[in-house]
């Protein structure tokens, strides 16, 4: 069995047109292609069909009793840390087995808010920090914590410092994904919080991407001086992640139409709240690929492998694969529609292998799954 990554690689031949939708015409929008109960896709005569990416499996199910996970990382010895939204603990996974690491003190759970997003210091086999993105009493906040070892090999969590506070809270569009980008900074996705004047307020926080220091500053060289601020006129940001080449692309859930995956600039504005999909409106960017409709999609996580984007859907109970070459981005497949409930991170093991967590199966389970050629 080859690694996802290089199989998907030799399977992805590519016809790629850019997608456009909006609003007011959401049939110009991708058109997602479904797939069979098996996770093939299901045949057809359009290149975008024909260049689906290599049938998925699930090779394995684990069912470890976690409890509305909602972010994974991997330890360097293929440890999975996986964030639990109302608990406010963070698990390990390994051998097939889950333990708790700790619970992170200050975690408020209510509605869409707890601790949410993970993120590991990119030396973290030095530094042993562990960043957690969580909702407090007052605010949504950023604190990293030291992953800790017994002798006898058992891990625990060092009390949160605190490093970047005031992110609106609200009971729903909270954001919450946070991740070491290719240059050492964090970045954080932030939800408007219900507050639809905050996401075109470049010195508000709600409703940007953020990109801060691993201290918790504005990073060095963001587009508004210093303002943590990355890009703007986002709705509620829940994925992150880079391709090769370096760019850096999110996922956002829509209102009840259009929900996106975006192609971030720095200083770049999405509309939210003037515009959704990909209106064309001078100003302001259109989204790389539009859902139409919510029920399809509400895209949770992100992670890229080898020129294919794989996002968990929620309200579309599915997982879908999207090609991106360069800037531009294919028809969207999905796989698994219906088999797994929905599906809240998928992101890339240490050994190649895609996990994807479900989420609201109580208890819910990781699915680690490797392409098959």
């Amino acid at each position: 069995m080859k690694k996802l990554g290089a199989i998907l690689a030799l399977a992805l031949t590519l016809t790629i047109s850019a997608c456009t939708g909006s609003t007011s015409s959401p049939g110009t929008a991708a058109t997602p292609n479904p797939v069979s109960s098996s996770g093939s896709p299901n045949p057809g005569t359009s290149p975008a069909t024909r260049a689906a990416p290599a049938t998925l499996e699930v090779h394995e199910k684990l069912d470890v009793g976690l409890q509305l996970p909602w972010s994974v990382v991997f330890l360097p010895d293929g440890t999975a840390l996986v964030s639990e939204r109302d608990s406010a603990k963070v698990m390990a996974i390994k051998d097939g087995r889950a333990t708790p690491v700790g619970e992170v003190s200050g975690v408020v759970p209510g509605g869409e808010g707890g601790l949410l997003g993970l993120a590991l210091s990119p030396s973290s086999a030095a530094d042993r920090w562990l960043y957690a993105y969580f909702t407090s009493a007052s605010d949504n906040r950023i604190a990293r914590m030291e992953l800790r070892e017994d002798a006898a090999g058992a891990m625990g969590l060092g009390a949160p410092e605190v490093i970047f506070s005031g992110i609106p809270k609200a009971s729903t569009h909270n954001g919450g994904r946070i991740r070491f980008g290719p240059d050492g900074m964090l970045y954080a996705g932030t939800g408007d919080s219900q507050r639809r004047e905050q996401p075109q307020d470049k010195n508000a926080l709600g409703g940007k991407i953020l990109r801060l220091t691993p201290e918790g500053r504005p990073a060095p060289g963001n587009p508004f001086g210093d303002n943590p601020v990355y890009s703007y006129g986002h709705r509620n940001v829940q994925g992150l992640a880079w391709d090769a080449a370096g760019r850096l692309w999110a996922s956002e859930f829509g209102p009840d139409v259009d929900d996106e995956l975006n192609l971030i600039t720095p200083g770049g504005n999405y509309g939210w709240p003037l515009v959704t999909g990909a209106p064309n409106r001078s100003g302001l960017i259109d989204a790389k690929v539009v859902w139409p409709s919510t029920a399809e999609a509400s895209p949770s996580g992100l992670e890229i492998v080898d020129g294919v984007a794989y996002t968990g859907a929620l309200r579309g109970q599915r997982l879908w694969a999207v090609p991106l070459k360069d800037e531009t981005a294919g028809t969207p497949v999905a796989y698994f529609t219906g088999e797994y409930g929905r599906l809240r991170d998928v992101a890339r093991a240490p050994n190649g292998d895609l996990w994807v967590l479900s989420n609201n199966k109580n208890p819910d389970f990781a699915l680690i799954l490797r392409g098959k050629p």
